[in-house]
């Protein structure tokens, strides 16, 4: 499990990184080549449409100052398949202003091979 929860922590780290370069290699670590992300209304496959997803995310959201993501240690896992939530929270402190849930199928190395995106109402 604590493979898992390595593996969420650089997941939810991604999100926060400010470095491209940096995002991009964190992307080609924790997916698969032909790896996907999905949102409610987006659909990222491979790396450079998730980089592209990320920075976007990030451009919105972190790179203005004004939150950061942080993992909630909920992780829970079996058969290649990964559930967890994570918040967003303005970064000077203060009250969670959004929750999200992952559930991520991953490959036989262990990288994630989907990932279905949810916000918590």
């Amino acid at each position: 499990m604590s493979d898992i929860k390595n593996l969420v922590e650089n997941y939810v780290a991604l999100w926060n990184e400010q470095d491209a370069n940096a995002r991009r290699q964190k992307i080609a670590a924790l997916w698969t080549e032909d790896g996907a992300h999905f949102t409610s209304t987006l659909e990222a496959r491979g790396h450079d449409a998730i980089a592209m997803r990320v920075a976007s995310a990030h451009a919105r959201f972190v790179g203005t100052g004004q939150f950061v993501f942080r993992a909630i240690d909920n992780v829970d896992s079996h058969h290649d398949t990964v559930r967890f939530n994570w918040t967003m929270v303005p970064a000077s402190g203060g009250d969670v202003a959004s929750v999200g849930f992952d559930f991520l199928f991953l490959a036989p190395d262990g990288r994630i091979h989907a990932d279905y995106q949810f916000i918590e109402p």
